[in-house]
């Protein structure tokens, strides 16, 4: 193992800080590491920061911004594009005990290579790298769409998921490069508000695309618009937020900067631990062998990496000293209850309107679509809400706020509850959602110097990640425990496992009559319970919002050497 970097490298950082301090827009001010350690202005860049740095405007940007938002979108789409599909895949391939693993090979990728995607971004060139990145993800579809067989599209899925952990990361890398902090809220509300659509919108996509096309369609998809998005990026220069060595001279370099010893102890570490959450209450019990040796196997390897994280310093994969910062532990966990919230929703509001309402999967998409809108319009708007009163603190909070309340709005949904109530529940939710989902990466931006933006978004990015596998386990195991106790109750000649069994659009061809009444009081409930949960993520994201701090965008900081 590797000591902690000597003192002068951490001096020529400074130094180097300090000569650029006038040109950076946006590092850390005297009073933004209150409470934080002085490490957390320690972390040393790469190369030395520029005297001037280019930004870029006009046709350039806005090719840049459509291509990044175009790239984010299909991202997205692709996280729930398949839920729709997998009836279709599962009757074509007779893969029907395959279903989980459809969903977690993508997302297992994704999680174990994320964190490592920081520090690639900081050494190699911002634009190739998000290529590359993408050019996996691409290659991923490919593979699904042409799949002969459930193991071939489980290997695709993997594929698209090591392409996708590079994916955000990248495209708020390049925003930082491209605009200055001032006018970088706008970007990133543009980049996040359509993306995130992409993650709304997927069932419906999806099922349109199944409905009237074939399944594979829900992966081919991506290849066109793959192709346009490389041939936008291919001939625009974009400036990197802080300069690197030529590609042929950092290639070579990279794997000693990369702390490929972290990555080998953190990635199995989150790979069992999302196996665990995936096979808790689904292939095995909560309790069993299984289950409990891959919680244990997570946490040896995790406290391995931890005691190994601390040996490296600040040459770690992810430095303790950026833990440390407050805007960046703050803004993980507020992000991750956020997220956490956006994907149970994203899940159980289908979910109410199949099961209670009877609708189809398409249509169950349009019922979800004043969330979608909502999202979109103030996602939009609030980077320039937040470039206008300059922090990013209020609209945080006030974010949270709403969510709370939307969610335990939604708490109250039965089989009977009217379409104005659940429209004007869901333009709650998504006017909420909208609002504060930019603000953890405009926090990091704003505080953190340029050199440090990559590894603290890819932390950002990977609380998502984690959270969504998380909250969505949990929120299964309510929902199924749920059914389980209150259809006994209020239908007791009903067999809970039946209904189980049947999913959300069989219960109408399991059941009739009063007995299919009282199932659906107990299915609504089931729900409800659901977003008792969402309620307390919201109130997660409210509680550490305040630990971002009270920072003024439109002010220049400098970096602190204490």
């Amino acid at each position: 193992m590797t000591s902690r970097p000597s003192s002068p490298t951490m001096t020529q950082a400074s130094e180097m800080e300090a000569e650029s301090k006038e040109k950076q827009p946006s590092t850390l001010s005297s009073g933004d590491l209150e409470q934080d350690p002085p490490e957390a202005s320690k972390i040393s860049p790469p190369a030395p920061a520029p005297a001037e740095h280019e930004w870029v405007t006009g046709f350039k940007l806005f090719a840049i911004m459509v291509a990044v938002t175009l790239v984010a979108l299909l991202m997205l789409l692709d996280t729930s594009i398949v839920v729709t599909a997998v009836p279709r895949i599962t009757s074509e391939f007779h893969s029907l005990s395959d279903v989980g693993w459809y969903g977690s090979a993508y997302q297992l990728a994704c999680a174990a290579l994320q964190p490592l995607t920081g520090r690639v971004y900081m050494n190699l060139d911002s634009k190739w790298t998000f290529m590359g990145f993408f050019a996996v993800f691409e290659l991923g579809s490919l593979i699904c769409a042409v799949s002969t067989s459930s193991k071939m599209l489980i290997v695709g899925r993997a594929v698209a998921g090591l392409g996708t952990s590079g994916i955000l990361n990248g495209a708020f890398t390049i925003i930082a490069g491209c605009v200055p902090m001032s006018r970088r809220p706008t970007m990133l509300g543009l980049v996040m508000g359509i993306s995130q659509v992409g993650l709304a919108a997927g069932p419906l996509v999806g099922g349109a695309l199944t409905e009237y096309t074939t399944w594979r369609w829900c992966f081919y998809i991506n290849l066109p618009i793959g192709g346009l998005v490389a041939i936008m990026l291919a001939f625009i220069h974009i400036p990197s937020p802080i300069p690197k060595a030529p590609f042929s001279e950092a290639i070579k370099t990279l794997p000693g900067k990369l702390d490929l010893i972290g990555f080998a102890l953190f990635a199995p570490s989150a790979i069992q631990l999302l196996l665990a959450l995936q096979y808790g209450g689904n292939e095995y019990t909560w309790h069993s062998s299984q289950v409990i040796g891959l919680f244990c196997g997570a946490a040896a390897t995790f406290a391995l990496f931890l005691v190994w994280d601390y040996r490296k310093g600040d040459a770690a994969m992810i430095p303790f000293s950026m833990i440390s910062i407050r805007v960046v532990w703050s803004s993980c966990l507020a992000y991750g209850f956020l997220m956490g919230q956006i994907f149970c929703a994203s899940y159980y509001l289908p979910m109410y309107f199949q099961g209670v309402k009877g609708a189809s999967p398409l249509m169950s998409g349009v019922y979800v679509l004043p969330s979608i809108l909502g999202h979109l319009f103030v996602a939009l708007v609030s980077g320039k809400i937040v470039e206008r009163v300059g922090y990013y603190l209020p609209i945080i909070v006030v974010s949270a706020s709403l969510m709370a309340v939307a969610n335990g709005l939604l708490s109250t949904l039965a089989p009977r509850t009217s379409t104005g109530k659940w429209i004007g529940y869901q333009i709650l939710l998504g006017v909420a959602r909208g609002l504060g989902l930019q603000v953890p990466i405009i926090a990091v931006q704003n505080v953190l110097p340029p050199a440090q933006i990559p590894v603290a978004t890819a932390l950002v990015m990977f609380s998502q990640t984690l959270s969504g596998a998380l909250f969505l386990s949990f929120s299964s195991t309510i929902f199924t425990n749920s059914l389980m106790t209150l259809i006994p109750k209020y239908a007791p000649s009903v067999d809970p496992k039946t209904i189980i069994n049947a999913g959300a659009t069989g219960l109408r061809s399991t059941l009739s009559g009063d007995e299919l009444a009282n199932v659906l009081v107990a299915y609504a409930k089931s729900v409800d319970r659901v977003f008792y949960l969402t309620t307390g993520m919201a109130c997660g994201c409210f509680v550490f919002s305040w630990a971002m701090g009270w920072k003024d965008i439109r002010k220049k900081n400098t970096v602190s050497k204490a």
